[in-house]
């Protein structure tokens, strides 16, 4: 019986390290985020719709992002892509005018990510989330797909669930 109660005990310890390990490695942009159009800024514009971020975890130290919505003229947006925080090159599909997103990681709350067309940036994105983690705020700089200047301020307000682990 001793070496039961001894078995469980330990048992009991190692599930909870992994659990506090996991939580220490959370990635808090993870889950699912509903934009926030009263407080968003599109220069020039104009403003999708609606959009929905979707962020999941992927490989060693990555996500999945995928935005959904309708642009401004009512027309399906879908943009997707798998990276690594690690400042490399990963394809993208759907946003226009690049091919490939590198993100990296400036802290647990901040991240920045460029976007690409052949090799160079025509976008990059910093995005920072509150100290509650229910508001993800990014300022966009660089040209879009028509060569105008691009200067937005996009809030996303977190919209589905609590924070996942990586």
């Amino acid at each position: 019986m001793k070496a039961f109660v001894r078995t469980s005990v330990v048992s009991l310890c190692v599930v909870m390290a992994m659990a506090c390990l996991i939580v220490a490695g959370q990635n808090k942009h993870v889950g699912t985020w509903t934009i926030d159009l009263s407080d968003s800024k599109y220069s020039p514009g104009p403003a999708p719709k609606d959009a929905k971020l979707t962020i999941e975890p992927s490989g060693p130290d990555g996500i999945k992002l995928v935005a959904e919505g309708q642009n401004a003229d009512g027309t399906p947006m879908h943009v997707e892509y798998v990276a690594q925080f690690d400042g490399k090159d990963y394809p993208i599909t759907g946003f226009p005018g690049a091919d490939t997103v590198s993100i990296k990681r400036v802290d647990d709350k901040t991240v920045e990510s460029e976007m690409k067309a052949a090799g160079k940036t025509i976008m990059t994105i910093r995005t920072v989330l509150s100290d509650d983690g229910k508001t993800r705020t990014s300022w966009w700089k660089g040209t879009n797909a028509e060569g105008k200047e691009v200067s937005n301020t996009v809030v996303y307000r977190r919209s589905g669930g609590a924070q996942k682990a990586e």
